[in-house]
C-alpha cells in the first residue's frame, strides 16, 4: 500500500516474492521514498528507468542468436520488429513506422551486421531516433498505462504489416511467444518485477489446429498432378525441370516427408528399394529455408536435424512400392548431387523453393478441374505430407506407429488430423445404435394411463 493506493505483483517462485519483499521493507526502514503510481521505491525505478525497450530487444536477441537456428532467427525478428512502433514515445514526432521496423529487423535483430561495421545510411536515423526515445520498461510497472501498452503490443503484433486485417492465428500465436519469452529474459535480468504479459487477460486467438479434409488428394487427384509434374518447367539438357521433381513431391506422398527434409534427401536415405513391395527409408537430416541472413552458413538453407529430433536422431518410414519406383527411376536418370543429395538442379545447385512452387501451382491448373483449383486441394505442396498421414490412418495403421513414421507426437496426431479420418462418425453411429439395442416394432407400447389429477 503506497499512497492509499493498493499494488500488486506476482512472481514465478515463492523466494522470489519473498526476496523482493525483504528489498521493500529494507527501503521503507530506510526512509527511502515510494513512487505512488507503480508502488515501487524510488531508487528501484530509476534503476528500472535507466533500461529502455530498445536495448531489451537489443540485448534479448544477443541473447538469443548463438544458440538459435535460422528459421528461430527469423521468427524473433519478425515479431520485434512488428512490435517496435508500439513501443516508443507518441507524446513526440517519431519516423514512419516502415522506417523503424526495417532498422530493427535489418539491424537490431542481426548481431553478424553490427560486428561487420556501421548501418546502413537509410535507417540510421530510425536507429538514433529508437536509441534515444524508446519507452522506458518502468512504463509497464504503471498501475494503468504497463495494462493499456500491453494490450496495445498484443493488438500491433496481431494486425497484418500491410493493414489488411488480422494475421493468421498461428502467426499471432508465434509473435506472442517471442514477446512472452523476451519478458521473461527482463525478469531474469531484474529490469521488471514481473513478465506484463501475464497481467494482462486478454481474448485468446482461436485456431482450429485441424487438417482441412478439403486440402487431401486421393490417390487418382495425385497421379493427375504427378503427371503434369513432370511435364513442366524449362526445357534442358535433361529434360523439363519438373521431371526432377516428380520423385520429390512423391516423397511428401507417399512417405509424409516434409518440403525440407525432402530437400535433404539422400541416396543413403534409402535402405531398401525392391523390385516388388515395400521399401524403407531412413531419415536423417532436414533443410529448411531461412534466408541467408539468419543462416550461419550465409546460405538460404542449412542442413539440421529433423525437426522436435534430437541432433543423431533418424526416422524410419515405409516406401510404398510406386515411391520405390519413382526413386529409382529419378537415380538412374539424373543421378545424385553434391553429398548424395537427389534433388538438385541441372548444374547441382539447390532447386529454389520459389521455382518448385511455380511448378506445383501450374501443375494444379493443368491436372486439375476448375473446382478443383479454386478449392483448397493440395493447395500446397505440403498438402501432399497431409495426404500420406490420412492415408496411412485411414488405412488402419495404428497412431502410434503413424505417429512415429511422421515424425509427430501421439497427441498433435491425433489432434490434427482428427477430421481426416474418414468413417469414424458412421461406425460411431453403428455403435451407438448397437449399444440402445435394436427395438422390436412388433410389440405395441402399452396403453398410456388417463392423467390422474395431483393429490393435495
Amino acid at each position: 500500500m503506497v499512497g492509499g493506493q493498493e499494488q500488486h505483483d506476482t512472481f514465478k517462485t515463492y523466494a522470489l516474492a519473498d526476496a523482493f519483499r525483504s528489498k521493500l521493507v529494507s527501503y521503507q526502514r530506510d526512509g527511502v521514498p515510494f513512487d505512488v503510481d507503480t508502488g515501487l521505491p524510488l531508487p528501484m525505478l530509476r534503476e528500472r528507468s535507466r533500461v529502455s525497450c530498445y536495448e531489451l530487444l537489443t540485448r534479448y536477441v544477443a541473447m538469443k542468436w548463438p544458440d538459435s537456428p535460422g528459421n528461430s532467427r527469423r521468427s524473433v525478428a519478425d515479431a520485434l520488429k512488428t512490435v517496435a512502433p508500439a513501443l516508443i514515445r507518441t507524446d513526440i514526432p517519431h519516423p514512419d513506422e516502415k522506417d523503424l521496423r526495417a532498422a530493427v529487423y535489418q539491424w537490431t535483430c542481426d548481431p553478424p551486421a553490427q560486428k561487420a561495421g556501421d548501418p546502413p545510411p537509410a535507417i540510421r536515423s530510425a536507429l538514433r531516433w529508437l536509441e534515444r526515445h524508446s519507452l522506458p520498461l518502468s512504463e509497464f510497472e504503471h498501475r494503468t498505462r504497463g495494462p493499456a501498452l500491453v494490450r496495445h503490443m498484443l493488438a500491433t503484433i496481431g494486425q497484418r504489416l500491410d493493414g489488411r486485417g488480422k494475421v493468421a492465428p498461428v502467426t499471432y500465436a508465434r509473435r506472442r511467444a517471442v514477446l512472452f519469452n523476451m519478458f521473461e529474459y527482463a525478469v531474469e535480468l531484474g529490469v521488471v518485477s514481473a513478465n506484463p504479459l501475464t497481467i494482462v487477460k486478454v481474448k485468446a486467438v482461436k485456431s482450429s489446429g485441424t487438417i482441412d479434409r478439403r486440402s487431401v488428394v486421393n490417390p487418382e487427384q495425385f497421379r493427375r498432378l504427378i503427371a503434369a509434374v513432370g511435364e513442366l518447367g524449362h526445357d534442358g539438357p535433361s529434360g523439363p525441370l519438373g521431371q526432377r521433381l516428380v520423385a520429390f513431391f512423391a516423397l511428401m506422398y507417399y512417405a509424409a516427408l516434409r518440403p525440407a527434409e525432402a530437400i535433404a534427401f539422400r541416396d543413403a536415405c534409402i535402405i531398401s528399394a525392391p523390385a516388388e513391395g515395400i521399401g524403407e527409408l531412413l531419415l536423417e537430416r532436414s533443410m529448411p529455408r531461412a534466408g541467408a541472413r539468419w543462416n550461419d552458413s550465409g546460405t538460404s538453407r542449412e542442413a539440421r536435424e529433423l525437426k522436435h529430433r534430437a541432433e543423431d536422431d533418424t526416422r524410419e518410414v515405409p516406401a510404398h512400392p510406386d515411391l520405390v519406383h519413382l526413386l529409382r527411376t529419378h537415380i538412374e536418370r539424373f543421378g545424385v548431387g553434391r553429398g548424395g543429395r537427389l534433388f538438385v538442379g541441372p548444374q547441382g545447385g539447390d532447386i529454389e523453393e520459389a521455382r518448385y512452387l511455380a511448378i506445383w501451382e501450374a501443375a494444379r491448373k493443368e491436372a486439375l478441374t476448375p473446382a478443383e483449383v479454386a478449392s483448397p486441394l493440395a493447395k500446397r505442396p505440403y498438402d501432399l505430407r497431409h495426404a500420406a498421414v490420412s492415408t496411412w490412418l485411414n488405412a488402419g495403421v495404428p497412431p502410434t506407429q503413424v505417429a512415429a513414421w511422421a515424425g509427430h507426437s501421439l497427441e498433435v496426431l491425433l489432434r490434427v488430423y482428427a477430421k481426416c479420418i474418414v468413417g469414424q462418425d458412421e461406425e460411431a453411429r453403428r455403435r451407438l445404435g448397437n449399444a440402445f439395442g435394436t427395438p422390436d416394432l412388433s410389440v405395441a407400447p402399452p396403453e398410456s394411463e388417463p392423467d390422474q389429477p395431483e393429490e393435495g
